[in-house]
């Protein structure tokens, strides 16, 4: 099963391996650089989410976060955790909604950690604060 990775460099859509996905080394097949793709989540813009959302045929589930939240930042090694646990039946994104303002608009986000589910192009799902590992594992279930 292959992951749907984002290059913010060419803006092309790049098919990578889950083994590479725990590897922690991807390269875009278009224009050669490293794509940022760690343990199973992708950083991406704008353009990438949109992109993403609108391509994949898994779940995407989306961290709305910024560098100087708190609770974002102790989230984190937990959405690492069950990146790891659901690769290749759930696409784990991270926005940056200081650097991403469009998105923080265009989905409404207004407390950050926010997690959205999109399915099928989609938001089904949105849940704000920072989650326990289970009760994360358990929304990601429900749609994978």
């Amino acid at each position: 099963m292959d992951t749907l990775v984002f290059c913010k460099k060419c803006e092309k859509l790049n098919r990578v391996p889950n083994e590479k996905a725990l590897s922690d080394l991807a390269i875009c097949g278009n224009c050669k650089s490293e794509l940022d793709f760690h343990h199973g989540i992708q950083e991406v813009n704008d353009l990438g989410l949109q992109k993403i959302i609108r391509s994949s045929s898994v779940p995407v589930i989306v961290d709305f976060w910024a560098e100087w939240c708190g609770p974002c930042k102790a989230f984190a090694p937990t959405f690492k955790l069950a990146a790891k646990e659901f690769l290749g039946k759930t696409t784990f994104l991270k926005v940056n909604t200081e650097l991403n303002p469009h998105s923080s608009s265009t989905f409404q986000i207004r407390s950050i950690p926010t997690l959205i589910i999109f399915k099928n192009g989609k938001e089904i799902e949105r849940q704000s604060g920072a989650l326990p590992l289970q009760a994360l594992k358990s929304l990601v279930q429900k749609y994978s």
